[in-house]
């Protein structure tokens, strides 16, 4: 699509979403240029651009941080307990990041707010990212973290019978992923009690979303994305691969309870309507919100957006509610 042809969206952000369109004007003017344009100096650019976002954070009774053996590298494993610990399940949290940027201190607040408000002990995965790492193995080593605490549940006072996972953009991506792997692999996964998705990226190739939405405020053009897509995918194929484009799976079996939460103004909106979709003919418990005038990644923004608390803490008490049953 024509670049002239892309909607106008500030004029219809919430004032919440053009606050902090402005805060990040003003942080950018203070902030130093990359150094080069490396993968490793992105990353450490976002670093710097979230930490902002990050500071005032819920203070948690402990937090830990556990090397996790896969095959000869570890992974780091970000375990948070909050103060107000009612539940001994556990939410492994998968960051966002389009799988080339982000990690655990990038996306801490918000895992920090879901500890406080699913009263669960939180399980930040700080995966391998893109292009170094090719897809699956983002997937490969969310199952490999969640099998060591599975086996390790008492020494990190979990009940491994009783786990989710959740994710934001590319992490959303990566949980309904790595369940998939699990189900058709004939894994274990009645201990997986929900998934909480937000704003993924579930495989349509092309949408009315797509072509409206996305530019500069979210960094999603369609450029972008195909960009996104590539340095993850190993080769071509995989993009038609039942873990990457999730329609071309089978969404009728033994799907666990879903949470799937969209943006309003997001190129992806339109994944979340159709997963959704998908799920509430097949009779699957599931649940949908779309949370009005923001912009893809809104989660970050908790700082100054009461709908990005709202949001975090709508996807932890759906978990906590499936936790009861």
């Amino acid at each position: 699509m024509n670049k002239l042809n892309k909607l106008g969206l500030v004029e219809k952000l919430s004032e919440e979403m053009k606050s902090v369109i402005k805060q990040q004007e003003v942080n950018a003017l203070g902030a130093d240029a990359p150094s080069d344009s490396s993968y490793p100096s992105i990353r450490c650019q976002y670093q710097k651009e979230r930490a902002f976002w990050n500071q005032g954070s819920p203070v948690m009774d402990k937090v830990l941080d556990v090397k996790v053996p896969f095959n000869n590298m570890t992974i780091t494993a970000r375990v948070y307990y909050p103060k107000d610990k009612k539940y001994m399940s556990c939410l492994f949290y998968i960051h966002g990041g389009g799988f080339i940027v982000g990690n655990l201190d990038t996306h801490d607040r918000i895992m920090r707010i879901m500890a406080e408000e699913s009263q669960c002990t939180v399980i930040g995965i700080d995966y391998s990212l893109s292009p170094e790492a090719k897809f699956p193995q983002a997937s490969l080593e969310c199952i490999a973290v969640t099998g060591y605490f599975h086996q390790h549940a008492d020494k990190y006072q979990i009940n491994a019978s009783s786990i989710g996972y959740a994710g934001d953009s590319a992490g959303a991506h990566i949980a309904m992923a790595t369940f998939l792997w699990l189900r058709d692999h004939h894994q274990d996964i009645s201990f997986i009690k929900a998934l909480v998705l937000y704003y993924g990226l579930y495989g349509l190739k092309d949408s009315r979303s797509i072509r409206l939405y996305g530019n500069e405020l979210d960094g999603l053009t369609e450029e972008e994305l195909k960009l996104y897509q590539d340095l993850y995918l190993s080769e071509q194929q995989d993009s038609q691969s039942p873990y990457y484009c999730f329609f071309n799976n089978d969404l009728t079996c033994g799907m666990p309870p879903c949470f799937i939460a969209s943006s309003e103004f997001d190129p992806l909106l339109d994944d979340s309507e159709a997963l959704y979709a998908i799920l509430k003919d097949k009779k699957v418990d599931c649940e949908y919100k779309m949370y009005p005038g923001v912009l893809h990644g809104f989660l970050h923004y908790s700082k100054m957006m009461e709908s990005s608390k709202q949001a975090i803490a709508d996807g932890a008490n759906y978990f906590k509610e499936r936790i009861k049953q």
